[in-house]
This record gives C-alpha cells, sequence and structure tokens, in this order.
C-alpha cells in the first residue's frame, strides 16, 4: 500500500473562466482548468463563471474552497494530471448528455 503524500495550496491565480494557476508548499505549481469536473450537487453551481470566480485559499485546510463548501482534497489538486480525466469522467457520469459550455 502506498501512503497518502499530504500537500498543502500556498496561493493561487485566476487564468481563464474556469482555470487556476495553483501554487503548493514545495514551490510546484498545477495549471488547472475545472470546467470538466463542475458536475453533481456540490459543484454544478461552480459553472457559473461568476460563482467559480469567487474561489478562496482557505489557509487552515490548506486547499481552495468555494461559499457553497466546495473544495478539492490538496493532494488531488497537487496530482491533477494523475487524477483530473477521472473526476472528469465521474462527473460526466452524473450530467449524462451535458456538454462542455466552452465555445
Amino acid at each position: 500500500m502506498g501512503t497518502h503524500e499530504i500537500h498543502t495550496v500556498r496561493g493561487f491565480e485566476k487564468v481563464d473562466r474556469f482555470t487556476l494557476r495553483v501554487w503548493f508548499e514545495d514551490g510546484t505549481e498545477q495549471l488547472i482548468d475545472f470546467e470538466p469536473v463542475l458536475a453533481g450537487e456540490i459543484f454544478e453551481p461552480l459553472r457559473d463563471p461568476e460563482y467559480f470566480g469567487r474561489v478562496r485559499l482557505d489557509e487552515e485546510i490548506g486547499t481552495l474552497t468555494w461559499p457553497n463548501g466546495a473544495d478539492f482534497d490538496p493532494s488531488t489538486l497537487y496530482h491533477w494530471p494523475r487524477y483530473g480525466a477521472a473526476l472528469a469522467a465521474l462527473a460526466a457520469s452524473w450530467s449524462p448528455g451535458r456538454q462542455s459550455r466552452r465555445g
């Protein structure tokens, strides 16, 4: 069994409508397009670009949060290239037939 790495988000900047550049405690960063994973009861409200823009860094828990309580495990954000596609597939299964709003 592998160990669960502990990572914390130290900062972020909005790059595009649903894309954030996220910095971590070790100086690394990820460029994350969240649009493909914005589905389901908690994450669907974030599809509103204005609401998505209300993202904040919760320094106590070390991750990004939104006013409705939506957040992502900081280790998932850290390893987004590893987990992003699987999360997008899961989100698509919650909203079958929904197309990307990007145009």
